[in-house]
């Protein structure tokens, strides 16, 4: 009788750990590969808390073709080398998808990684050079900086009139690739560039930039920096007194910036892809508030928006295949009413760039203030 009992309990055993490997096996696992420490935290934690919010409304409707969301996170400490190792290991945890890098630093290092192993890699990075590596599965949640600085140097000649601009920027890929592009633009449109200054990653003193900025005698101040360099950048000027427009492109008037800074934040104007502030993401940044107690930035929008992209993606190609969701969205627009997570309507090229509505923007009263939406900038 205790033998037949024990082959029974033995059965059922081996039954139930059948349906927990089914149950595994039903499961969609994406890696969020973010800067959860070091100097991206600020861009890292808010792409990290976006993503999440998504994946947590995405499994709560049923998820996607049935299949709930599996999250898990892993810290890049903001160092490229660790966002690759990270990366391998992502991979060995056999995920559908890679949330991440943020930074275009870390990204241009890590993608390497997960196109061998054929894996669609959402990224918050903007750098040109990113999608330039002919990577199939590489997708950005945000404009390539080529598409950016167009609309800022439109700004600072129609709007600003400004005949010469003094151009700050932070000496990394992200800074260097935008100064870059932003240098061609203004270039072409004839404007002078009075003053050509970097700034170090991490950079606390910006006493002597900002001197070098005021001694440019530029029409006005085109500035590129990370998130706590932004601010430290802003604080100064205002000390010394600096009295010239203060533009810039999507991170220098982002909602971590305008926290650190302050009141110094406060006139800076420029062009953002994503901002808490427009009314397309209301309902968005109330649920965000709502849960993390925090203001989102772009960086929280750019997270959400990835997980419903792959959503979308995964439900166009009726596969979570990596080859089957990359040929989804390449050449591929979606539209909003089909898909409300992903905020704005969004079409993407042959090499995973970005192409929706964006805005322009100033600081008032420590909350961006959208002055203009601008459309897309190709036809599709």
């Amino acid at each position: 009788m205790k033998t037949k009992i024990g082959r029974t309990l033995g059965q059922l055993t081996v039954v139930a750990a059948a349906l927990v490997a089914v149950s595994v096996s039903a499961q969609i696992k994406i890696a969020q590969v973010v800067e959860l420490s070091g100097g991206g935290t600020a861009a890292g934690s808010q792409y990290r808390n976006g993503a999440k919010l998504a994946i947590n409304e995405i499994n709560a409707a049923g998820g996607i073709m049935g299949k709930k969301i599996e999250s898990i996170e892993m810290d890049t400490q903001s160092q490229p080398a660790i966002a690759k190792a990270m990366t391998v290991k992502a991979i060995d945890e056999k995920v559908t998808a890679i949330f991440g890098p943020v930074f275009s630093g870390s990204i241009l290092v890590s993608q390497t990684e997960s196109q061998k192993a054929n894996i669609p890699n959402f990224t918050g990075g903007e750098a040109s050079n990113v999608t330039a590596q002919g990577n199939p599965y590489i997708f950005r949640s945000s404009f390539n900086q080529s598409m950016g600085m167009p609309k800022v140097a439109n700004y600072m000649a129609t709007d600003l009139k400004a005949k010469s601009v003094v151009v700050a920027y932070v000496n990394n890929d992200f800074g260097k690739g935008g100064r870059d592009a932003i240098v061609k633009e203004l270039g072409a449109r004839n404007i002078k560039v009075a003053g050509d200054i970097s700034t170090d990653p991490g950079q606390v003193d910006m006493s002597s930039a900002v001197l070098r900025i005021k001694q440019a005698n530029a029409d006005a101040l085109f500035a590129y920096l990370n998130e706590e360099e932004s601010a430290r950048l802003l604080k100064e000027l205002r000390k010394q007194g600096y009295d010239k427009p203060m533009v810039g492109e999507t991170t220098l008037m982002g909602a971590k910036v305008i926290e650190l800074a302050g009141t110094a934040a406060n006139g800076v104007r420029g062009h953002v892809g994503l901002t808490a502030d427009a009314p397309a993401f209301k309902d968005f940044s109330a649920k965000y508030e709502k849960e993390f107690k925090a203001k989102p930035d772009h960086n929280g929008i750019k997270g959400y928006f990835s997980a419903y992209m792959l959503k979308a993606a995964i439900e166009k190609a009726k596969s979570t295949d990596g080859k089957a969701i990359a040929a989804a969205m390449k050449n591929s627009c979606f539209k909003v009413k089909d898909n409300p997570g992903i905020l704005l309507d969004v079409c993407f090229d042959d090499k995973g760039d970005i192409d929706r509505e964006s805005f322009l923007v100033e600081v008032k009263n420590g909350k961006q203030e959208v002055t203009a939406m601008l459309p897309m900038i190709n036809k599709h």
